[in-house]
């Protein structure tokens, strides 16, 4: 399983509807997201918009692909382009910047243990 952390940045004053619209994702995007291969999705909000996600899934590559090919997430990925600062024409879950993980607990513990 691999980690992925993301960041985008949300527009200020779209805060409040970014947050609102993601109280209850559509069922459909939902069930897009799960089939992707992409599991503990997460999202945090920091107050000045700055956006940091994270899910785990087997294949990266694959998943984006799945998504980007699944006709339930076009209408969902069309409206939430307009909260990002800086994505002009792309989609959030294709152009967000990945973050490079430098630790992990469980990693580090497994390897004490390997000792």
């Amino acid at each position: 399983m691999t980690r992925i952390c993301f960041h985008l940045q949300v527009r200020p004053e779209l805060i409040d509807e970014y947050i609102e619209i993601h109280r209850s994702v559509w069922p459909q995007m939902l069930r897009a997201i799960e089939d992707s291969g992409r599991s503990n999705y997460s999202l945090f909000l920091r107050d000045d918009g700055l956006l940091v996600g994270y899910y785990e899934t087997d294949d990266d590559a694959e998943s984006a692909r799945r998504l980007a090919e699944d006709s339930r997430t076009k209408e969902w990925e069309e409206q939430a382009q307009r909260f990002f600062v800086a994505l002009e024409g792309g989609r959030a879950d294709q152009g967000a910047p990945v973050l490079r993980e430098v630790f992990n607990l469980e990693e580090q513990i497994a390897s004490l243990d390997a000792r």
